[in-house]
């Protein structure tokens, strides 16, 4: 009897003494899971110190970006290299001017083109893709003829017309690149906001009384997030390849502006005369900045999946 009483006693203190299991969100949850991915981790690190080399880089620059060195415009080749004595620690280009100036102003105009014009994809996209999946019947169907159309004509094509006929600037720049990139981020959008509007919960708001508006941002916009923000993180190195090949051609961003897609031309041009810095310099940043930017966005997109929670 003494060892039944004894047993329920201790019992009775493992029930008292019990721990507390609090549950994670799916947000929480996802965060963890993107911070035990290494190669996302890894990425965000090295484009934090790209962005801290165009924050900070300026302050060591000895020369302009628009400064041209007389004393190597003779001998490129030979006194242009990169030397810490001259000032020019990634060397010069073929017009003598400091290339260390130039990839820092060409790595900031890539960043903002790439996050201005997937901001602008971003936003336009996505209210579009939301009212045409939630009005739905002709309204959906007429919405969604016209991107279709637009698909059809080459986006390369719509921005070089563009910056042909409007003129190449930064502001022209963006409308471009914005103008073809939110096609594609309507129709996902539309698709998920149409396996969304017939739930329980859109019903459940209907029914209370909530205004078609409210439902919209309030209820099928958070559930679109994750959807969103995953195809936004691959849209910006998609905007810095298209700017740079845009830049290729030499109708990018016009003197005394330039981008990473411009110096790598520029350097592309002049290799063959043993100046490979020109290249090789610009290369290297573009090329940190689109693999960064690929795994931090296949990194979302593992964390955001539902299917492998």
């Amino acid at each position: 009897m003494l060892g039944k009483s004894q047993k329920a006693a201790h019992l009775a203190e493992e029930i008292t003494d019990y721990t507390v299991i609090q549950g994670r969100s799916l947000w929480q949850d996802a965060r963890m899971r993107f911070v035990r991915n290494k190669a996302a981790m890894a990425s965000i690190f090295i484009l934090g110190l790209i962005v801290l080399f165009t924050i900070i880089g300026p302050f060591f620059a000895v020369w302009n970006n628009e400064e041209i060195d007389w004393n190597v415009m003779g001998d490129v080749r030979g006194m242009g290299m990169p030397s810490v004595e001259s000032g020019h620690f990634f060397g010069v280009d073929d017009l003598g001017r400091d290339l260390y100036s130039r990839v820092i102003q060409a790595t900031t105009t890539s960043l903002l083109v790439g996050l201005i014009g997937a901001a602008t994809a971003l936003i336009v996209g996505t209210c579009y893709g939301i009212a045409a999946g939630y009005i739905g019947g002709r309204t959906d169907s007429a919405m969604m003829r016209f991107v279709d159309i637009l698909l059809a004509i080459p986006a390369t094509l719509i921005i070089i017309l563009l910056l042909v006929v409007a003129g190449r600037s930064f502001f022209m720049l963006f409308i471009a690149l914005g103008a073809v990139g939110w096609l594609t981020m309507a129709r996902i959008v539309r698709g998920q906001t149409l396996t969304l509007k017939n739930r329980e919960f859109i019903e459940a708001a209907r029914a209370a009384g909530v205004s078609e508006f409210t439902i919209m941002y309030r209820h099928i916009l958070p559930n679109l997030l994750g959807v969103v923000i995953v195809y936004a993180s691959l849209l910006v190195p998609e905007m810095i390849l298209t700017e740079s090949f845009i830049s290729f051609l030499g109708l990018g961003i016009s003197e005394p502006y330039t981008s990473l897609g411009r110096l790598i031309a520029e350097g592309a041009g002049t290799m063959a005369y043993g100046t490979l810095w020109q290249l090789l310099f610009p290369l290297t940043f573009y090329v940190a900045i689109i693999i960064t930017m690929f795994f931090i966005g296949d990194g979302l997109r593992d964390a955001l999946d539902p299917k492998d929670r």
